[in-house]
């Protein structure tokens, strides 16, 4: 079993202002404060993307979602900010229903961003597809209002669907399954979500800490419900919580609170919804 207080206690110890904010949010859903919103939003911009690095002026398709991500854990996919975020991941969407980086970022792009890319191009729209999802349940949960994304989101689904193999695997990245089985629920893509799934559950017991509470935090996301699959990230997060409360990132000790604040969004008892 997970321990969540081990956890909590090791996010309240080694996290930064920003990453303690979301841990509030992701206990009790208390707001964060403006400061905790405006280190994330100073970044962002002009376009409305995010920069890879901190320094740099052109938009990322990947460090886009995961300020969108860390956001999310703020309270919601709200106001200005993620507007401008979520207005500029559509407008850059490829006409075939693609996201790719701009060619500026090359010299810098990890594998998984790398422009031109086949890998990364099924990974970044799979990505990019889950966040404009998640952005839509947040705004509709109940689907009463037609999405406001709906011919973005078809396109990117189409996409995905047309590279996966007839066994359900898929031609990129592990996290490109997923998001991708995320993005393809919600678009009614139910088989197909389904066959991601199984190969996903047949990959678990290899997965990273990182992969396993990305994958859960994630599924639980998009309301797929607290199925089998979920169980068994779960199950496996417990096997490899370290005696710290904390997990290993997949990209340093740098990272690891993050991953402890993912595994937490996957295996809390309730879910909070930010005002409207």
């Amino acid at each position: 079993m997970v321990d969540i207080d081990a956890a909590v206690g090791y996010v309240v110890a080694h996290g930064d202002p920003v990453e303690r904010a979301r841990l509030s949010f992701l206990r009790t859903g208390t707001m964060p404060s403006a400061t905790a919103l405006e280190r994330i939003e100073n970044e962002q911009t002009s376009a409305g993307g995010w920069p890879a690095a901190g320094d740099g002026w052109v938009p990322s398709v990947d460090a886009t979602c995961f300020r969108l991500a860390e956001l999310d854990d703020l309270g919601g996919l709200h106001g200005p900010a993620v507007e401008r975020a979520l207005a500029w991941l559509a407008s850059v969407q490829r006409p075939d229903g693609t996201w790719q980086e701009a060619e500026a970022l090359a010299a810098e792009a990890p594998p998984w961003a790398m422009p031109g890319d086949p890998e990364a191009t099924l990974y970044l729209t799979s990505v990019a597809g889950f966040w404009l999802t998640v952005a839509e349940v947040e705004a509709h949960p109940r689907h009463e209002e037609p999405a406001r994304y709906a011919t973005v989101l078809q396109a990117a689904a189409r996409f995905v669907v047309g590279r996966l193999r007839p066994d359900g695997t898929w031609p990129s990245f592990l996290a490109a399954g997923w998001h991708a089985a995320g993005l393809l629920h919600e678009q009614q893509f139910f088989y197909e979500s389904a066959q991601v799934q199984l190969v996903l559950g047949d990959r678990l017991r290899g997965m990273s800490p990182a992969d396993a509470a990305n994958m859960a935090a994630a599924l639980r996301r998009v309301n797929l419900g607290d199925d089998w699959l979920l169980q068994s990230a779960r199950k496996r997060l417990g096997e490899t919580q370290r005696t710290d409360g904390g997990w290993d990132s997949d990209e340093g000790p740098l990272f690891d609170v993050n991953t402890t604040l993912i595994a937490i969004r996957a295996c809390r008892r309730t879910a909070f919804n930010a005002p409207t």
